[in-house]
């Protein structure tokens, strides 16, 4: 009889009479792996599979073991199961209905006729810990559709019912922990007491299936790692988040303001908008650099215009529409169609292209009200969105230029730490798959050619064509999607777009879409968070501040602010009549980069004092070589003030 093969990633192959579990060929690896197990990936797929699963022959497996940062998967979905039986356990009227795993933690939806309230956490969590420490092992059982929506219709689990019902299957699977039993597909873990760290984090109000319409739900939030000190490190992470909230910096700092009358849009004040423009003015100088012209496109299309992009088809959800004498129109979401019309307005040469057309024009994008976050989640914005026209042989080069863009820009800003994802063709398209095999293959060979790593991140790309996602990973470890470049073989088709060759024929050109800050508005709100508000001085809104001891010192601050104004340096004269002390704080609780003291020593030998904001100062400075040094900074767009590394005196 022939054996059944496994392969192991270093290549090696394990042998077996019968098809093994997962569970079973760890164990003939090893007991102390066996016991650590808690699912496979198998043949390179994206989900953990449950380690019950049974293996065919010629499986390619990767065992996920419990203290991986994988296996957190595996520790929440169980985590969940463990909140729903904690609940039931302690409110047996209460219902269940479902309990996913998400980012960094999870949440389980509960159909309670009494509402949580912040005092239940702690007898959730406390009856957890109880259900946990009882060691049940989780057990795996395969029901008939039929005997399980009996079981659940005796139990008087609706929402249970109406899940197996619409999954349409003859089978399904239940999770069993000693007498609490759960409708799931898995994967979980071998017992409960394999769950080390736990947390419980808030909690909410909820509609099933997320229709208003339909039943309302208590919706618990938490958390669960392989240790305590990765869970002491999450939560530690969550308070500093707090502070770092964009929404409350952004208020402290005097950058931004929100109302009622325009949900999803925000009003950037003098201070804020400094910080957008500076942005901006960055991404133009580069422009220049790098071959793009700007452009601007109106704000209102006919309709038409989207119905042959496929915009109409494809987004017009997200799309804001109004009637016009001439029929229906839409605010544009995006400038690709745009700028195709742009680019078909005039006939093009092959000697001419690439053509990169930048536009900072402002977007409208109809996000539903409980999607809105801040800064991060608007229907009004502003992109540095840009489309290049190339041929097929200049499309290796243009991909090499925007990683090279994209590398000098987070260099610049000190966003080091990123990740590139190609995000292949969607379910919903446009397009053959010929063509998405051109395209996806065409990312594919750039990014091996420039020799950088990435993860495929199947069926995640736009709908006219693959993409590469650019994920930003800040302060706190958490990862944000900012840049990206997308590969359009469709749009041109659609428009009919066109160009002159070589050989005196019509051919047609391929687009890139990209962005590498992305949405201005998102990115400010990240960037502030990941900074904690302490932006870069080519950025602060207040580059320095000038604190006076005494009015004494009056003029010779007011020929100061001339000085620094003269030189372009963004400065503000505080003279207000307050002890010099509290100014210090005051200026740095608005994360100004410099604080330019004055008394009257400065005054009679002509120099200055700064304070940094890290706290160092730096006395009897020469204004002018202050200056030279500041603009050397600002110039340069340094992360890091060069009097960090002038050794003077540390005030404390």
């Amino acid at each position: 009889m022939a054996k059944i093969k496994i392969h192991l990633p270093d290549n090696s192959i394990r042998e077996f009479d019968q098809e093994p579990t997962i569970l079973e060929v760890a164990l003939n690896i090893g007991a102390r792996l066996a016991k650590d197990t808690v699912g496979a990936f198998i043949n390179d797929e994206k989900e953990i599979q449950d380690f019950r699963q049974k293996l065919k022959d010629g499986s390619r497996i990767k065992i996920v073991t419990l203290n991986s940062i994988e296996g957190r998967e595996v520790i929440r979905h169980s985590a969940a199961h463990v909140m729903a039986q904690a609940v039931q356990e302690l409110w047996p009227d209460i219902k269940v209905t479902i309990g996913p795993v998400i980012d960094n933690g999870f949440y389980y939806d509960f159909d309670t006729p009494r509402p949580f309230t912040p005092d239940v956490l702690e007898k959730i969590e406390k009856q957890m810990q109880e259900v946990i420490n009882r060691d049940l092992e989780i057990v795996r059982e395969e029901w008939t559709s039929e005997k399980a929506i009996a079981l659940f219709t005796k139990m008087g689990e609706k929402f249970k019912v109406e899940i197996i019902r619409d999954l349409n299957v003859p089978s399904v699977s239940l999770y069993r922990q000693g007498d609490w039993l759960d409708l799931c597909r898995g994967p979980h873990l071998q017992k409960t007491s394999q769950i080390k760290a736990f947390k419980i984090l808030s909690i909410a109000s909820a509609y099933w299936r997320g229709d208003e319409k339909r039943e309302s739900l208590q919706r618990v939030y938490a958390t669960a790692f392989e240790s305590k000190p990765e869970l002491e490190r999450h939560l530690h992470n969550l308070e500093e988040a707090k502070k770092r909230d964009h929404r409350k910096l952004g208020k402290e700092l005097g950058l931004i303001f929100f109302h009622p009358f325009s949900p999803g849009g925000a009003f950037f004040t003098g201070k804020g908008t400094i910080i957008f423009n500076q942005l901006q003015n960055y991404m133009r100088e580069l422009y220049k650099e790098y071959g793009y012209q700007e452009v601007i496109t109106p704000q209102l299309f006919d309709v038409e215009m989207y119905h042959c992009s496929g915009h109409y088809d494809n987004y017009r959800d997200n799309m804001y529409f109004t009637e016009t004498d001439k029929g229906q129109h839409s605010f544009k979401p995006m400038n690709c169609p745009g700028h195709c019309l742009l680019y078909a307005s005039d006939l093009h040469s092959y000697r001419e292209l690439p053509i990169r057309f930048a536009d900072f024009g402002r977007l409208h994008r109809a996000e539903r009200s409980g999607t809105l976050h801040g800064l991060t989640r608007v229907r009004s914005l502003t992109q540095d969105d840009a489309h290049i026209f190339c041929t097929m042989l200049q499309l290796q080069s243009e991909i090499k230029s925007f990683m090279q863009f994209l590398t000098r820009v987070y260099e610049t800003l000190g966003m080091n730490k990123y990740t590139v994802y190609l995000s292949t063709r969607p379910p919903k398209r446009l397009g053959s798959d010929d063509v998405w095999d051109k395209a996806e293959d065409a990312l594919t060979e750039a990014l091996k050619a420039l020799n950088i790593p990435y993860t495929v991140n199947p069926g995640d790309g736009a709908f006219y064509g693959p993409k590469l996602d650019i994920m930003f990973t800040d302060a706190l470890d958490r990862p944000w999607q900012l840049g990206t470049l997308q590969l359009d073989f469709n749009l041109p088709e659609r428009f009919e777009l066109k160009y002159i060759g070589d050989d005196n024929k019509e051919h047609r050109p391929v687009i890139l879409h990209r962005a590498i800050l992305g949405t201005l508005e998102r990115f400010i709100g990240v960037f502030l968070e990941h900074t904690a508000g302490k932006l870069p001085t080519w950025l602060a809104p207040i580059q320095i501040q000038i604190l006076n001891l005494t009015d004494r010192q009056k003029d010779y601050c007011e020929m100061l602010v001339k000085s620094f104004r003269a030189n372009n340096i963004r400065v503000h004269f505080d003279d207000r009549v307050e002890k010099l002390g509290f100014k210090i704080r005051e200026g740095q609780l608005q994360k100004i980069p410099y604080l330019v003291i004055v008394g009257e020593k400065e005054v009679e030998t002509k120099t200055i004092s700064v304070r940094l904001l890290g706290g160092e100062q730096k006395n009897a400075l020469d204004l002018n070589q202050f200056i030279n040094t500041l603009n050397s900074e600002i110039g340069g767009r340094l992360n890091k003030s060069p009097l960090a590394e002038l050794k003077q005196e540390v005030s404390h």
